[in-house]
């Protein structure tokens, strides 16, 4: 044998195609499911976390993410409940950093109630990230605290420009909530794109029992948000895409960007290009469906990365053309039994 033969090339794998010939290139990954908000459309005011046992480790989560780097994907997002107060993320931040310098991951970025973000928001930077996405309902801090339970407005503002200070791109959503936030839309539009940021509005999503209001009393359809922006601006379409489910409009007098989000009068299936991933290492192929796949036994099975992909590979070939979102105020149970903050914001 020719000692100089090179050893074959080991074929990359597979880029992931569901069945409907959707390239997935989009994965959103919860890193826990606590959080130090408590949103009345998010989850219950006491609610049960998981043991600390049953979370992936941090090196558990920078193998998954890498497995689905490894098959395409483009786009990572961290999430939660709050990603940020998840010890020592930032290792897992700055783990995951390695394939932004390869180019083979474009974006890492999260969503965060912008709680810790002054103290992360540098480190972030650092790490790679370009831009994030910041949830804020409401400037009045009376509502602040009322929508979230235990959130501190003025900590959220200071961390948006924290943000902003370190060279973040910031990104606002706001959850639609009918009787509640209605008139806000207008200033919080105003406030964005004084700041230089966007600002995406959602329908509220039927994810889990509350022990508050009936999400049939907060519905709010995105047509009735933009009949309000429209009082104010003049909403022009563009044809602008971030990657996500949100379909974006330009406000002429303030020349910034408006995004809706609407799961339930419009929803976005037939171009989804994401999977979420839960803290414990569960992959739901749709948000709106509760088929899901077990992730973390194939990791802790074996430190080879096959069993991973080959569940992977498995749970792709599951993924649903959409989901069935309906808001029924005759109906007895959410649409999907789970909270948002367990799947992943």
């Amino acid at each position: 044998m020719n000692a100089h033969a090179r050893t074959p090339a080991v074929a990359a794998p597979a880029p992931l195609i569901d069945p409907f010939g959707r390239t997935i290139s989009y994965l959103r990954v919860s890193v826990t499911d606590r959080c130090d908000f408590r949103c009345v459309y998010c989850m219950s005011e006491h609610m049960q976390f998981l043991p600390r046992r049953d979370l992936l480790t941090l090196e558990e989560l920078d193998r998954l993410c890498s497995a689905f780097v490894a098959r395409g994907t483009k786009k990572l997002r961290i999430t939660g409940g709050e990603p940020l107060v998840r010890h020592d993320v930032t290792k897992l931040f700055r783990a995951l950093s390695r394939h932004l310098a390869s180019g083979a991951l474009e974006e890492l970025t999260l969503t965060t109630n912008a709680s810790q973000l002054s103290r992360f928001a540098g480190e972030l930077a650092d790490c790679g990230v370009r831009r994030v996405n910041v949830s804020l309902d409401t400037l009045d801090p009376d509502r602040f605290r009322a929508l979230t339970r235990t959130g501190a407005h003025e900590q959220v503002l200071a961390g948006i420009a924290a943000a902003r200070a370190a060279g973040l791109k910031v990104k606002l959503n706001v959850v639609a909530l009918k009787g509640v936030n209605e008139e806000e839309f207008v200033p919080l539009v105003r406030f964005a794109h004084a700041g230089g940021m966007d600002m995406t509005f959602i329908e509220v999503m039927p994810l889990g029992e509350l022990d508050g209001p009936e999400r049939a009393d907060q519905y709010l359809p995105m047509q009735a948000v933009r009949d309000r922006l429209s009082e104010a601006f003049t909403l022009d379409e563009i044809d602008d895409r971030t990657g996500g489910p949100a379909r974006y409009m330009r406000a002429r007098e303030t020349g910034g960007r408006i995004g809706f989000i609407t799961p339930l009068t419009h929803n976005f299936c037939e171009s989804c290009n994401r999977v979420r991933v839960t803290c414990t290492g569960t992959l739901y192929m749709c948000l709106g469906q509760e088929d899901a796949a077990d992730l973390r036994a194939p990791l802790r099975e074996s430190a080879d990365d096959g069993l991973l992909h080959q569940a992977i590979e498995t749970a792709i070939l599951r993924k649903p053309k959409g989901h069935d979102f309906v808001i029924d105020r005759t109906a007895t149970a959410p649409a999907v039994s789970r909270h948002m903050s367990m799947t992943g914001g």
